[in-house]
């Protein structure tokens, strides 16, 4: 299991389908609150990204699902930041029930500017943030 930060997920009976076993996209929703919680412990929230006319999309994603997870099933999900780059970031995820690995992701983030959906580089206070971390301690 991860040594990093992990947010707890609680699976309720709208994550599932209707044999009680979470449908296969929610794991991607977990894994978004995740990154999401790692950027704002950074003081990073999405509306202050909107007023920097910055936006982050999913440029690619490759999931491995290991085991089901169930409904009322306690989750942690980590975001491990392994690529910071000019103008995106590389996530290794993991979702654990306990100790057993249930799915793992590779999720590519490019950084847009809001205004129009080019691509532009991250902007240097959060840059800054990312790069000590990444360097120094985990997100």
């Amino acid at each position: 299991m991860s040594a990093r930060p992990l947010l707890p997920v609680r699976v309720y009976i709208e994550d599932t389908d209707a044999g009680g076993i979470v449908y296969y996209v929610n794991y991607l929703k977990f894994m978004e609150r995740a990154r999401t919680e790692a950027l704002r412990r950074l003081g990073h929230k999405h509306a202050l990204c909107m007023e920097e006319d910055v936006q982050f999309v999913v440029r690619q994603a490759q999931v491995r699902y290991h085991r089901p997870a169930r409904l009322d099933d306690e989750l942690l999900v980590s975001a491990d930041l392994q690529r910071l780059g000019r103008a995106s970031l590389l996530f290794h995820q993991h979702i654990y029930r306990g100790e057993e690995l249930l799915c793992s992701a590779e999720i590519d983030l490019a950084c847009l500017r809001h205004s129009d959906l080019r691509p532009r580089a991250l902007p240097a206070e959060l840059r800054a943030s990312l790069t000590l971390l990444f360097n120094e301690s985990p997100l």
